[in-house]
Formats: structure tokens, sequence, C-alpha cells
């Protein structure tokens, strides 16, 4: 139960929900108890006048006495019905509180955990697999419901019926009490072994179910590769095995749960059968009435239901503990990266990289080895190299996605990680080389940059990468749905949309990262023009494997192996005859003059 307390704040958050949900139930439990000694009072008044009416067989008084009973019971049989009634209300309250609390803390608990998903570092994404992330939040939040809901709610209920049920009982006859209860040590017993059974399995379906969602939705976002390489049956395979695996886990489950009910209802048996022999004893030695064995039977049998269910809701306690157990490990996990001050002023774009070295935490991977540079306001700076040098680590690192190992970047002369988080994020325009669009239209896509943007800024931007005439011949122009993660875009058209999303903030340093790699050389061209113009008084950096000629760059660094191999402007890199004057001259020899 240690890893369900932390749920302990949202009970009290929701107490007077719970406590008027506690009410009800020992209310409507009340009323339920009542219902026996109804039933006992109009069998006792039969019992106890049979002979006298039989003593007036022949007799018109008979029939007058036959009148009275049946007014008699009929009043009985009234209350019984009243009684159902009120009972019946008041556990409609109680479905009204508890389980809509549950219902509430549910959204509550999904809340947190999104929100805590939003601030954890990149890192944290690159260690743990999307399908897990959203098993977590899906189904493991929905066990914990369950728990905070209905296990809650029949537990209240088992522990009000038993204290009002035994209280009567022990009015009639503490030694037959007593007999009817004994099999509740062996009961306890059995709870305790089999809780721990459910827990263990519990927690092994969890993990399982979080590898089936993973692979699923692997399977689905990469539906192309697999069936550019007809991988359809062997991935089908692999998940039918995984889902083999699954089922095995649940069914071992199943069966703890088979044998739990029936040995419930053996208990609860032997309890009426107890109830009937040492009754009927107690009612020839004239201690009970007869009245008293069937008021017993109805108790005995009312107590059926929650005891039974004690075994279903130590599965779902089980089960619930085990999945707030895996979301407290993602709770718990701290961001490394954290925003120290508030500060909403606009950068100004000067940028010092100072003797920085990063290593990859989770991979050991030496990105970047002692890199200096520095970049005034409205420069720009070209980085190139070959794939693996360490480019877009200078982006992240800017970004601060990450933090450096060793040395410091410094933004308008302050630490970076001095400066509000916020702030630098919303003042860099950042185009990633792995672009991600969201499945909504183009409009809300570029909006995505600059929330509340007109629809004429949308479409200036859109004019400014290039993309507009093609967004126009769209079946539905900018309203036309992209499709998860731009599936119905081409690779160059999502890595234009991106461009106008990122331009359409009007960020003080702009951060383009190989975002012209899927378009042909005339757009590209048209792009370069345009950005010429729209970033020429912002600090930018343009991370590319091209050599752009269209831009004037104030300085060019060559990576390679995370450390600067060459460094300068265009002219003094090409008189210097490296891997910068190489690429140059292949390009000048692919590129076909028009």
């Amino acid at each position: 139960m240690k890893h369900l307390f932390v749920l302990n704040k949202f009970i009290y958050k929701y107490r007077w929900r719970f406590l008027l949900g506690i009410l009800f139930v020992f209310t409507s439990n009340y009323f339920h108890a009542l219902q026996p000694q109804m039933i006992r009072q109009a069998l006792d008044l039969v019992i106890d006048n049979i002979d006298l009416f039989r003593m007036y067989d022949g007799f018109e008084l008979q029939g007058e006495l036959y009148g009275i009973f049946g007014r008699v019971l009929m009043l009985f049989g009234l209350l019984v019905l009243g009684l159902a009634l009120l009972m019946g209300t008041f556990l409609f309250l109680v479905r009204q509180t508890i389980i809509v609390m549950s219902r509430l803390i549910e959204y509550d608990i999904r809340e947190e955990l999104f929100s805590h998903y939003e601030e954890l570092d990149t890192a944290f994404y690159k260690r743990n697999r999307t399908g897990d992330l959203m098993s977590r939040i899906m189904e493991d939040v929905s066990k914990v419901r369950m728990y905070l809901g209905p296990a809650l709610l029949y537990g209240i209920n088992l522990v009000s019926l038993f204290v009002l049920v035994i209280y009567n009982m022990l009015r009639v006859s503490w030694e037959l009490t007593l007999l009817c209860l004994a099999p509740l040590p062996v009961l306890s017993i059995t709870i305790y072994y089999v809780s721990h059974l459910i827990n263990v399995r519990s927690e092994r379906i969890q993990r399982q179910l979080s590898k089936l969602t993973s692979i699923a939705q692997e399977v689905f976002s990469g539906i192309r590769v697999v069936k550019s390489y007809v991988q359809e049956k062997p991935m089908g395979n692999y998940f039918a095995g995984q889902s083999q695996v699954y089922m095995n886990k649940s069914l071992a489950l199943a069966r703890v749960n088979a044998f739990f009910h029936p040995t419930m209802l053996m208990l609860i048996g032997l309890s009426t059968v107890t109830t009937v022999y040492f009754g009927g004893i107690q009612v020839v030695k004239g201690a009970i009435s007869t009245g008293n064995i069937a008021e017993f039977i109805i108790y005995v049998n009312m107590l059926t239901w929650p005891v039974t269910a004690l075994g279903w809701i130590s599965s779902i306690i089980q089960q619930a503990a085990a999945s707030q157990k895996r979301i407290n490990e993602f709770l718990d996990t701290k961001p490394t990266i954290v925003n120290k001050v508030e500060d909403p002023t606009p950068l100004k774009g000067h940028i010092v990289f100072d003797n920085v070295t990063f290593v990859y935490p989770d991979t050991g991977i030496k990105a970047l080895d002692n890199v200096s540079f520095e970049l005034l306001p409205g420069q720009k700076l070209a980085i190139t190299g070959r794939t693996g040098s360490g480019k877009t680590t200078v982006a992240e690192l800017l970004l601060r996605l990450y933090d450096v190992t060793e040395g410091r970047i410094l933004l308008d002369g302050k630490d970076i990680r001095d400066h509000d988080l916020h702030k630098i994020r919303k003042h860099i325009g950042y185009v990633p080389q792995d672009v991600f669009l969201f499945s909504d239209t183009v409009t809300n896509n570029v909006r995505f940059g600059k929330p509340g943007a007109s629809e004429e800024e949308v479409k200036r931007f859109t004019a400014f990468a290039a993309i507009h005439n093609e967004i126009e011949e769209l079946p539905h122009g900018y309203d036309s749905l992209v499709g998860e993660r731009g599936v119905t875009l081409s690779g160059g058209q999502k890595q234009r949309v991106s461009i106008a999303r990122a331009l359409i903030k009007n960020p003080d340093i702009v951060i383009l990262d190989d975002c012209l790699s899927a378009v042909d050389t005339k757009t590209e061209k048209k792009i370069l023009s345009y950005l010429r113009d729209e970033i020429a008084d912002k600090t930018a950096i343009v991370i590319t494997h091209r050599i752009f000629t269209l831009l004037n760059f104030d300085k060019i660094i060559v990576l390679e192996n995370g450390r600067i191999a060459e460094q300068g402007t265009h002219d003094e890199l090409i008189a210097n005859k490296g891997y910068y004057f190489e690429q140059f001259q292949k390009q000048q020899m692919e590129e076909v003059p028009e």
C-alpha cells in the first residue's frame, strides 16, 4: 500500500465528497440491515399465531384473523419495500460522491502526469519508449481509478455492513454469531496469501502491457518502413508472440482469482449451514425464535457479496499499487534542465561558446570537445562537417535541451544556465533536422510558432518558406489536415512548413539545422533569398552539409569528431584547401547549370 499513499493528497482535496460518501454508505447499509428484522418479525408473527388461526377453523372469526394477518404482512412488505427504496436512494448518492470523486482524481492524475512529462528533459525521452509513456498515463491511471472508486466504495461498504450486521447478530445470540463467523480467520489467511500472488502477477502484466503498447505504437508510426521491407508478417508474428506472453501472464492472474472466488463462496456456504444447524438447536432450547434463524440466514447472505468481493477488492488494490508504483517512477524523475529565473527581456543574440565539451548522458558519446567561438548580435554562422561531427549538438545546447559537461555557453554575456529557460526557447526560432508536424491543419501547424497569428501572417511566412503556392493547391488549402507527423506532405514540404513555423515567432536568434536537405536547388535558392532579407538583422546559425553561397556568413565552422577543424570566412576556408574546399568543389561539380 505504500505506493498508494501518494494518492492521499487527492483524497484530501475532495475530502467532503469522500466523507459524505462514507456517511451515505453507512446510511444505506443501516436501512439494508433493518430489512431482515422486519422479515423476522413477520415470520414470528405467523408462526406464533398459526395455532390460534387453526383453533377457529370453521368459524367466521378465522376469516377476520386471516384478514388481519394479511394486512399486517402487507404492512411488513411495504416497510421492507420502503427500506429498499431508502437504501437505493442513498446508494445513488454514494455513487454521486465516491465514484465521481474517483473520476475527478483520475483527471487530476492524468493532468499531473502529463504536465510532468512536459517538464522532463530530452534525455528522459531517449531513455523511455513512447508506448510505455502512453501506457502509464492511460492504463496505469485507469487501474488507480478503480482503487479510488469501486475498491474504496466496496471496502467502506464491507466495513459498514459488517459493523451493522454483526451488531444486530450479537443482540440475538453471541454464541450463534461466533459460530457463523468462525470461517473468517481462514478467509483472512487466504486473502493474505492470494494478495501477494496478485501483486506480483499484476506488476508483470502491466509491464508486458507497456511493451505491447510500445510495439504497436512503433509499428503504426513506422508502417511505411514495415510495408516497404515486406515485414508485415514477421512484425505480426512478433506482436503475436508478445501478446501470447501477455495472455499467459493474465491467465496466471485469472487462475489465482478463479481459486479465490469459489473459496469465498464455500466459506459463506459453510456459515449458512452452521446457522441452520446450530440455530435449530437454539430454537429447540427456546433461546431464539424461528424468525431469528431466517434473520441470521439473510444476514449471512447479506455478507456474501462483500466477503466474496474481498478477493476482487484485493486484486484491484494490488493492481493499483503496481500501477501507481510505475506512475511514481516517472513522477519521482526530476528534470536535469530546470528554470532558475524569470526574465522576459528579449535576447540581443551575442553567443559565446567557451571551451565547451559535451558528453551525452545516456550513451557516454563525446559529441563536442573543447569547442570555442563567438557570434556577435546580427552575425551569421554556418556550421558544417561530416555526419556525427557534433553539429546538431550545438543547436541542442543553445536551446538548453542539454547542459554542457564542461566549459560554458554565454548568451548576451551571461551563462545560459542563469537565463530564463522559457525566454531562451521563446526568442530562438529553431528548425530541427527531424521535422515534426502535428496531426492538424497547415494553418495550425504554422500558428504553433505564434498562437493567435492572423491568416495574413501565416500566408506571409509560408511565402518566405516558398510553400504558399503548394498549400493553396491542397484540397482544402490552409485548412487541409497534414496527417500524423505530417504524413500527407512530402519531406520538402514538411521542412518548409517547419521553417514558416519558426520564422513567424519573429525570433531574436534563428537556428536552421539542415532544414533544406529535402528541397530541390531551385526552391532552395528561393528560400535562401527570402531568408537573406528576413534574418538580415538577426543572429543566425545555419547547420548544413551543403554550402550556401547565397547567404553571406560572417563565420564558418567545420566540425570533425566534435572538434573545430577549420574556422573562418568562405574565402579563407577556400584558400585553406581543407574539407570545406573539397565539399565546395564537389558541390560545384554536381550542380547542373540551368
